[in-house]
């Protein structure tokens, strides 16, 4: 009998932030076992909890959108890992997951008063809400280190022209901090950086024409923030849009906030005292799922634009059900 759990990522309070289901034996499941049940709870992604294979690593997991598989997820990561913990009662610890796509990531569990302020450690107030994590009162945090950063093509005028008119966004809402860029922690997405919280909440897109520049960019999430959030505790407020993939607006994009946090960095937009950025970025608020995400980057050499940028996220969750899975 397997389980299913849909867990709702970064928010404590159910329905809110970003759901992914979860299924935690699924050692046995077809490709086309995985990617029916992805479609069928329709989320924008649902992971699948599968046995090692090697010695290098601690734990598999796949992730399929509606229409396909993807090689890493951030929220539906917290996902998995907070409902392992949960299921199993799992302690505060690290762990090492490989993702269908062959990338090796280490995951910290964090359970409260036991180390809440270690493992990936990232924003301070990524854990806001009163949600609990089993049942019982622990809270159940988890912390995803990605990738180091990878930084791809800024986009041209032109492609950045039909980008706005594909968002339903005015030329004059760009800021001009930094470019409109590819960047990957894992999973690529196009950053695009707007004025202000109006201009990002009043974005109508087009998916056919977001997703024929994704085909051409090679990039099909297009995730959009502004730092001018109105609220001192947070530093960005977002959307991320990923129509090629069959997600045609995600809530709460861990995958996107790596990234983020990175591009910020990379590019000197915000300060990295001391090589380290933490801040606390809100998306979701326009579907009604509001979420927050811790996001930590770590200049590993010191050098600010040329140093690897290591990035971290991290989210609490909550879950919405549990039920046995009849496939």
């Amino acid at each position: 009998m397997r389980i299913l759990h849909q867990v709702d990522s970064f928010t404590r309070t159910p329905f809110t932030g970003n759901p992914a289901g979860v299924v935690l034996d699924a050692d046995g499941m077809t490709d086309a076992d995985m990617l029916a049940v992805a479609r069928e709870l329709n989320n924008s992604e649902t992971a699948f909890v599968l046995p090692p294979d090697g010695a290098d690593h601690d734990v598999r997991v796949r992730f399929f959108t509606p229409t396909t598989e993807v090689p890493t997820c951030g929220h539906a990561t917290v996902g998995a890992h907070f409902a392992r913990a949960v299921e199993y009662g799992l302690p505060s610890g690290s762990l090492v997951q490989k993702t269908g796509g062959g990338l090796r990531q280490r995951v910290e569990i964090i359970r409260a008063g036991a180390g809440a302020g270690a493992g990936a450690g990232a924003g301070a107030g990524a854990g806001a809400g009163d949600g609990d994590g089993d049942g019982d009162g622990d809270r159940v945090r988890i912390g995803m280190h990605q990738g180091a950063a990878d930084f791809g093509p800024e986009l041209d005028g032109t492609q950045v022209d039909r980008l706005l008119r594909a968002l339903g966004a005015k030329s004059g809402d760009l800021a001009d901090d930094g470019p409109v860029q590819i960047v990957s922690t894992g999973h690529s997405k196009v950053i695009v950086e707007l004025r202000d919280r109006a201009a990002v909440d009043g974005l109508r897109p087009d998916p056919a024409a977001l997703t024929a520049l994704s085909h051409e960019v090679g990039s099909n999430g297009w995730f959009v923030f502004t730092r001018a959030t109105g609220e001192a505790e947070l530093l960005t407020w977002a959307r991320m849009f990923a129509p090629a993939i069959g997600i045609a607006e995600d809530p709460v994009t861990g995958n996107g906030h790596g990234p983020l946090g990175a591009y910020l960095v990379h590019h000197g937009i915000v300060p990295a005292p001391g090589g380290r950025l933490d801040f606390t970025g809100r998306q979701g608020v326009a579907m009604g799922r509001a979420g927050e995400v811790g996001v930590r980057v770590d200049v590993r050499s010191g050098s600010r634009r040329g140093g690897e940028l290591l990035v971290s996220i991290t989210g609490d969750a909550t879950t919405a059900f549990r039920a046995r899975l009849n496939a």
